[in-house]
């Protein structure tokens, strides 16, 4: 009986192999094993958890306004910034104050703690003096993600990832990777393959992929895979709803190759800071977050995403330790800025004679700012004020858009939108980004409005 057993089993793993040879032949599975059609783009996503103040970074002031007490950086710790170091310059005799940096031919005036992206001017897009209309945290992370407020603690419209992944990266093998970003995935008319895959860090999700070779050998696992590949699309042709099978045939195409040799190493933190070691891993606050940039650049490389997004914080400085604040901020702009050089460095996967980086989308968000006043804790709170950064060939670089007002508390009016004259939100600078991929924002958004002079 047991020789009979065995000898089923031998035979059934040779018809398997068969099938998983005609399914490595079939448009599906080619549509994962190589580079997918239908665009060359990438996109990065970045959530600066926990509300930044925007005065040490991308919305400087220089002057003694306020509400109540001048706005002050007297509590600021500025041994920790090598930007100000290297800027040779004290406080201007003022407790109140601080140098602002601006290399020649910046048009963007930035805070000391803004580090080497303030090397990479001419690529940014700031966007000032955002109505962000929240001083909660998930209310406001989900407003930068999505356009739209929490509605009864439930969020309600789908993240931007999402929507590019929806767009563009449908036949990837990772459409959109989420590390604690605010992915979301809302609505019925979305693409399932295009759903977020959601992980606490690129390690993790690494693990989770090794599998155990106690019962089955790889070989047989992988023939077993593609048999059922097979099957799942045959039943797909027949059925008369063919998605949930489709759904099936995805599902095990693609576990064939996420855990084969390559898409290990993508997941493999040791690996990962060797093939990029620019990162400074090291770094005190930020450096644990590098890995992601460093998943981006090599998932990239291979043309296996679309989408990656990934937290990086907190900021979230209410009191006396609010002295770190200028050095996460250096430390993430940092890694931005070594994001961008490795980006320059690394051949388009499909097109020939191009850099990632001319096909390379970035976005940097936070749910608020803070404060321009310290508090009686020695530091700042929430505050409904805010500002982006985004780095794209399809963005005007070198550019400023948007403003708080005179006394640096909130946004100000400064473009006459269809709904008459008012300061600019998430959701404009989310349909803005929709747009400049010609994909209509009304699809997905139900509020914003482009901007186009932010578009190149």
């Amino acid at each position: 009986m047991c020789t009979e057993r065995g000898n089923s089993r031998r035979n059934f793993l040779k018809i398997v192999g068969s099938l998983g040879a005609a399914a490595a032949a079939s448009p599906l599975y080619r549509a994962f094993a190589g580079p997918g059609a239908g665009t060359d783009e990438f996109f990065v996503f970045i959530h600066a958890q926990g509300g930044w103040d925007v005065t040490l970074g991308l919305d400087p002031r220089n002057e003694k306004t306020g509400l109540i007490v001048p706005a002050t950086t007297k509590n600021i710790d500025y041994a920790s910034l090598t930007r100000w170091e290297n800027d040779s310059a004290a406080l201007d005799g003022d407790e109140y104050s601080f140098r602002i940096v601006q290399p020649a031919g910046s048009k963007i005036p930035f805070g000391p703690a803004i580090g080497d992206l303030a090397n990479h001017y001419d690529r940014l897009t700031v966007v000032n003096g955002l109505a962000v209309n929240t001083v909660s945290h998930p209310d406001g992370t989900v407003f930068a993600a999505t356009g739209r407020h929490l509605a009864g603690g439930r969020v309600a419209a789908t993240s931007i990832d999402t929507m590019m992944a929806n767009e563009f990266g449908a036949e990837q093998l990772f459409p959109a990777v989420s590390i604690r970003y605010p992915s979301s995935f809302v609505g019925q008319t979305l693409d399932r393959r295009a759903m977020p895959l959601l992980v606490d860090s690129i390690g993790s999700m690494g693990k989770s992929l090794v599998r155990s070779t106690r019962y089955e050998l790889p070989e047989d696992r992988a023939a077993v895979t593609s048999m059922l590949t097979d099957e799942a699309n045959d039943l797909a042709a027949r059925a008369a709803d063919p998605s949930a099978w489709k759904g099936f045939g995805l599902q095990f195409a693609s576990l064939q190759k996420m855990i084969g040799g390559p898409v290990q190493a993508l997941l493999d933190t040791n690996k990962l800071k060797l093939a990029q070691p620019s990162f400074d891993y090291a770094a005190q606050y930020m450096g644990q977050f590098a890995p992601n940039a460093a998943f981006a650049i090599e998932a990239m490389k291979q043309n296996l995403v679309r989408s990656v997004a990934f937290a990086m914080g907190s900021f979230d400085t209410h009191g006396a330790d609010y002295t770190d604040q200028g050095q996460k901020q250096q430390e993430m702009f940092n890694v931005i800025a070594r994001l961008i050089e490795a980006l320059d460095a690394t051949p388009h996967p499909t097109k020939t004679g191009s850099k990632l980086s001319e096909h390379t989308h970035i976005v940097v968000v936070s749910e608020f700012c803070r404060t321009p006043q310290v508090n009686l804790g020695g530091g700042r709170d929430h505050y409904p004020n805010g500002t982006s950064l985004i780095i794209s060939p399809r963005f005007k670089g070198n550019t400023v858009f948007g403003a708080s007002d005179t006394e640096q508390l909130l946004p100000k009016a400064t473009r006459a939108f269809t709904d008459g004259d008012r300061s600019i939100g998430p959701p404009d600078v989310l349909a803005t980004f929709l747009s400049a991929f010609g994909v209509d924002p009304r699809k997905y958004m139900r509020d914003g409005e482009p901007v186009p002079e932010m578009l190149k």
